[in-house]
């Protein structure tokens, strides 16, 4: 069994006998999943909100409405008060990213001080992974390493197909500074992979498709352990960054200037790092701390340039080679005493830490989804924009949805959710709310109760996109399966005749 206390596992679970209201459950997932996709947290709210605004939006249409009129109501609304959310949001301070991080990984503290450390280290734009540990304690440390934005060419290189992520341990990389037409070339490189049972990353200027589908080939057929992608940067940078990937794993690049050839590549050109991590946006190398005094020269030799440069683009250029080489990947083991255990641990670890990068990026309001309702309150100046009475409606709609989160907190805590918002709202002070932590009304920025802005937009506009989804669509087409036939009774059964 799996024990979990996150939205978007448990909303990939569900799975209705009826296919309609299946159709159903897979379009509110969708509004957890996309949520997910983009803050990294906020499901279990995208999939209150979703439910909150389909079922008010059902009674109205019920009542006659127009479906059509009712979600552009919602849409402008939810619209509107993605504009005021950023009007209450604030910059997130260092020491207030422990705060948000503790809140998402469920007011635990020990991981969310683990993260503001790793990012404190490793800086607020670092590259920070995460991995299953050997012990039961939770372990922070910080290696060589580098992260660029260049994911894989292909999604059939992913490892992992529920994350769409590649991830090898012990990998190494070979790094082409041409593009790869002919797929021959590749074949010591391939064989010796193959022998040695290595993973290997390919980093080329580009890769042809005949070449490519040699790769995905081997790939599908479990031969290779094998990824690929585009080299980072253009022209003259792209030649930089492969010679930076080189001095940081090992490796050599080839490159016909210097009389190397693909086709006559071995093993002792490849680059070694300890882990590699690929989504489809970006590439993440942690390097296995062999090349140290060769990084240093490196950064040193860059900063010798950037004294050099006359441009400010040129100097920005260069200031960002030297983050990438030098600032290294801070690393979080996450321990646990059992398989599940550990499971349920990195799932929360995993949220609190997107959480934490979704606060550096648009920064943070009250959480506890105070905020929500302060925006409900909001939405009668909105009605007044609308063009007319069904409009207002939806945003009606979308008034009494935003107060579903708070009633759901406020009920879990064991109190009337309808008299803990009616008390919030008689505060005027924006920051005051319920800290179902503590069962006290409260200044909740103070008490760190804090959410990531970019989460409670990402939340808004996917319960709102899916809610219109769902409440203009008239019919549904599903596959009706067909039941299965009861098992014929055995004829040379003789049981019971007693012979």
């Amino acid at each position: 069994p799996q024990i979990v206390n996150d939205g978007v596992t448990v909303a990939r679970e569900v799975e209705l006998e009826d296919p309609v209201e299946n159709i159903g459950a897979k379009l509110v997932r969708q509004a957890a999943a996309k949520t997910n996709d983009l803050a990294g947290d906020g499901t279990t709210t995208s999939v209150v909100l979703a439910q909150g605004l389909i079922a008010e939006g059902v009674k109205v249409i019920a009542a006659g409405a127009n479906p059509v009129q009712i979600t552009r109501g919602i849409e402008k609304t939810a619209k509107a008060l993605v504009l005021e959310l950023k009007k209450m949001s604030k910059e997130v301070e260092d020491s207030e990213l422990a705060d948000v991080a503790a809140v998402s990984a469920g007011n635990n503290y020990e991981i969310g001080n683990m993260i503001a450390e790793a990012m404190s280290k490793v800086g607020r734009k670092g590259v920070v992974t995460l991995e299953e540990g050997r012990s039961s304690e939770n372990n922070l440390y910080v290696v060589e390493g580098m992260q660029f934005e260049r994911g894989y060419i292909s999604p059939y290189f992913v490892t992992d197909s529920e994350k769409m992520t590649t991830e090898y341990e012990n990998c190494k990389l070979l790094l082409v500074d041409k593009k790869i037409t002919n797929a021959r070339d590749l074949i010591n490189v391939l064989e010796e992979a193959i022998r040695g049972q290595y993973p290997i990353l390919i980093i080329a200027e580009d890769i042809e498709q005949e070449a490519l589908a040699t790769l995905v080939v081997n790939k599908l057929r479990g031969s290779l352990k094998i990824c690929a992608i585009k080299a980072p940067g253009f022209g003259e940078r792209k030649t930089q960054y492969l010679d930076d990937i080189a001095i940081l794993t090992g490796g050599t690049v080839i490159r016909d200037e210097v009389g190397l050839t693909l086709d006559k590549a071995d093993n002792t050109v490849l680059g070694t790092a300890a882990k590699v991590v690929l989504t489809k946006e970006s590439t993440t190398i942690v390097g296995d701390g062999s090349t140290q005094e060769e990084v240093t020269k490196r950064v040193a030799q860059i900063k010798n340039l950037i004294e050099a440069a006359e441009q400010d683009y040129e100097k920005e250029k260069l200031n960002e080679r030297i983050a990438k080489l030098a600032g290294g990947v801070a690393v979080i083991q996450v321990g646990a005493q059992t398989e599940t255990e550990l499971k349920e641990k990195k799932l929360r670890v995993e949220d609190a830490l997107n959480a934490t990068k979704a606060a550096v990026e648009e920064g943070i309001v009250v959480g506890g989804g105070c905020t929500l309702l302060r925006l409900a309150a909001k939405v009668d100046a909105i009605k007044d924009t609308l063009e007319n009475d069904e409009q207002k409606v939806g945003a009606e709609i979308v008034r009494r949805a935003l107060c579903y989160p708070l009633k759901l907190i406020a009920k879990n805590a064991g109190v009337n959710g309808s008299v803990v918002t009616e008390k919030v709202l008689s505060n005027d002070n924006f920051k005051f709310g319920y800290n179902a932590a503590t069962g006290q009304y409260e200044d909740l920025m103070a008490a760190g109760i804090i959410d990531p802005t970019k989460v409670v937009r990402c939340c808004l506009e996917h319960a709102a996109s899916v809610a219109k989804t769902f409440l203009t669509s008239d019919v549904v087409v599903v596959e009706i399966k067909e039941p299965e036939a009861a098992p014929l009774a055995n004829p040379m059964d003789n049981s019971g005749f007693g012979y």
